[in-house]
């Protein structure tokens, strides 16, 4: 079984300032800005989020104070007590949007790299012919996330399928019991900047659509069971409180 969950409330960082630097999209016109931190792993330490709209494409950045994507978790060995990385696009968007059964929580896009468990069995991310190896390569989820206090006080995880429910969900979903796609975007790496290119089939219902930026580190609970994988730490949160004040346009 492989698993997937993120993000909690709790946590306020710094308020948002304008920065100067590189020609990533630290830059582009309406990003999510927030000040460098020392303090936190380079990699993971968010200088802008941002999304764009180009037709029925929505690139969704994120430009680091480090080279993203640099650091990927240490294996566990096993399931139990996997460790999970990830870059975070949460949005105001529908889970209807992609697939998944409508008005259910928060439909967030996410980058993740977990090397105890492979949750994309119809993508071959290394290129070796085995699809059911790759967990360590970063890829792309959609999940839907819901208040989870097993995880902790205001902590939100992936929404779990109850046994005996068949709610709607994506060609793409994996079979597992969670409202966690995976849809085959691949996360596209230079320098400072993670970006995924999206592909929706409504555009137009896209456009003004909310967004936040988040790095996470997750670990799947070590008795494999729900709460099935909870936030361990928070790196950063682009609007310092999850408000979500980015906007597709």
């Amino acid at each position: 079984m492989r698993y997937f969950a993120l993000l909690t409330l709790g946590l306020l960082l710094t308020v948002p300032q304008a920065l100067a630097g590189s020609g990533h999209a630290v830059h582009q016109d309406g990003a999510i800005i927030s000040p460098a931190d020392a303090a936190k792993t380079a990699s993971f330490d968010i200088l802008a989020a941002h999304a764009h709209r180009d037709g029925r494409t929505v690139t969704f950045h994120m430009t680091t104070s480090g080279v993203a994507g640099a650091d990927t978790p240490l294996p566990a060995g096993e399931l139990a007590g996997a460790p999970v990385l990830s870059y975070v696009w949460p949005t105001s968007l529908d889970p209807a949007m992609v697939g998944f059964e409508g008005k259910t929580g928060i439909l967030a896009l996410a980058a993740t790299s977990h090397p105890d468990f492979d949750d994309t069995p119809l993508y071959d991310e290394d290129g070796d012919g085995d699809p059911a190896n790759d967990g360590s390569k970063w890829h792309s989820h959609w999940v839907v996330l819901t208040p989870t206090e097993a995880c902790g006080p205001g902590a939100l995880g992936v929404r779990d399928i109850p046994e005996g429910e068949t709610p709607a969900m994506p060609a793409t979903w994996p079979g597992l019991p969670l409202f966690l796609d995976s849809p085959g975007f691949s996360p596209l790496f230079d320098g400072p900047e993670i970006r995924i290119n999206v592909a929706f089939a409504d555009a137009e219902a896209v456009a003004g659509a909310a967004y936040d930026g988040v790095t996470s580190a997750l670990r799947v609970n070590a008795n494999v069971h729900a709460p099935l994988l909870c936030v361990t730490d928070v790196f950063d949160i682009a609007s310092g409180d999850l408000s979500l004040p980015g906007r597709i346009e």
